[in-house]
C-alpha cells in the first residue's frame, strides 16, 4: 500500500505538514495563555494577616450593670441590608440566652414602642447615602427623637466606593448628627464604620479583579479602599470622644486575632475575613454573630460613658 500524509494505516495514523502546523500552534497559544495567566497571577494582589494587637471582648466580660443599664434603654438603629443581618445576628445571641433582653422590635413608628426596646428600621436607599442622613433625622426629629436612648446610623457597603469623597461624606454625616444632638441633648448616638467586602476569591476572583482594573473599572480592593480611608477620618473624629461602632474593624478581624488585609495601591486595605460572609458582602451566620456581640457589647459599655 502506497502511504499518503494524512491518510491513516492500519495500527498507525499520520499527519501531514498542515496538521503538524495546526498542532504547534495550538500548542503555544495554549502555552502563552497559561504564563499569561502565570504571570498575572504572581503580579495580583495576595490576601495577608496580621496579628490585630486588639483583643476584643466577649459578652461575658461586661459586668452585669452593663447590661442591666442596657435593658432599661430604647435604642434605635437605622441601617440598610447588612444592618438585617445584625439584627439577626442580635437575635441567635438572644436565643442562646444573651444577657440583652431587649424585645426587638422593627419600625419607626412612636407609638409602637412601649417602653425599653431594640428598635430597627431600614433609612434612605441603598447607594445614596444622603438620602439615610435625611431619613434618619426626619425619624427622630418627627417620630422617635424624644423616645430613645441610643441611636445609630449605619451606611451599606455600596454606600462608600470609588468615585465617593469620604471627607465630604462625613461632613455631612457630622453636620447630621450636630443638629440632632443639639435639638435631643439626652441621646447618645454611637458612630459606626462602613462594612467592608471579601477579598476576590480563588484564582478567577483575581483574575477578574485584573481584568477591571486594566479597563479601568472599580474592584472590590478599590472600593474598599475608599471605605478604609472614611472609616479611618471616622475613628480620627470619634474614637476616644464619643462612643464608635467599629463593624469594619470587627468584620476584618478572626476568631483567632488575625487581621485580613490585602496590599493594593501602596495601601494596606482591610477586607472582610471570608469565613463571615458567603456572597462577599452580606454577613453569613458566624459573621452576623460575631459583629452583633460586639454592637452588644459597645451598648452595654455606654452604661459608664452614660454616668
Amino acid at each position: 500500500m502506497v502511504s499518503r500524509a494524512g491518510t491513516c494505516h492500519r495500527y498507525t495514523c499520520s499527519m501531514g505538514p498542515m496538521g503538524r502546523t495546526m498542532t504547534i500552534g495550538v500548542l503555544a497559544v495554549a502555552g502563552a495563555a497559561i504564563l499569561a495567566i502565570a504571570v498575572v497571577l504572581a503580579i495580583s494582589p495576595r490576601v495577608g494577616t496580621k496579628r490585630s494587637g486588639r483583643p476584643l471582648p466577649r459578652l461575658v466580660d461586661i459586668p452585669d450593670g452593663g447590661w442591666a443599664w442596657l435593658n432599661g434603654r430604647t435604642v434605635f438603629f437605622g441601617h440598610q441590608s447588612v444592618g438585617y443581618n445584625i439584627v439577626d445576628g442580635i437575635g441567635d445571641l438572644a436565643g442562646d440566652g444573651g444577657l440583652m433582653n431587649l424585645p426587638i422590635v422593627q419600625g419607626n413608628d412612636a407609638g409602637g414602642i412601649g417602653g425599653a426596646a431594640f428598635v430597627h428600621a431600614p433609612v434612605g436607599r441603598n447607594r445614596e447615602p444622603e438620602s439615610k442622613l435625611a431619613e434618619f433625622r426626619e425619624i427622630l426629629e418627627k417620630e422617635l427623637g424624644d423616645k430613645v436612648d441610643v441611636a445609630l446610623l449605619k451606611f451599606c457597603y455600596v454606600d462608600v466606593q470609588r468615585g465617593c469623597d469620604p471627607q465630604r461624606l462625613l461632613d455631612s454625616y457630622c453636620q447630621t448628627i450636630e443638629a440632632l444632638k443639639a435639638r435631643f441633648a439626652n441621646v447618645i448616638f454611637v458612630h459606626v464604620t462602613v462594612p467592608l467586602c471579601g477579598p476576590p476569591a480563588g484564582a478567577i476572583g483575581i483574575l477578574k479583579v485584573n481584568i477591571k482594573r486594566a479597563l479601568g473599572r472599580a474592584t472590590v480592593l478599590d472600593d474598599n479602599l475608599v471605605r478604609s480611608q472614611y472609616n479611618e477620618l471616622l475613628r480620627q473624629r470619634f474614637v476616644g470622644k464619643e462612643p464608635v461602632l467599629d463593624v469594619a474593624g470587627y468584620e476584618s478581624i478572626d476568631p483567632r486575632g488575625m487581621q485580613w488585609f490585602v496590599v493594593w495601591k501602596g495601601h494596606e486595605v482591610p477586607v472582610l475575613v471570608p469565613s463571615y460572609t458567603d456572597d462577599g458582602g452580606h454577613l453569613n451566620v458566624v459573621g452576623r454573630r460575631h459583629v452583633a456581640e460586639q454592637l452588644l457589647i459597645e451598648l452595654a459599655k455606654l452604661a459608664e460613658a452614660s454616668r
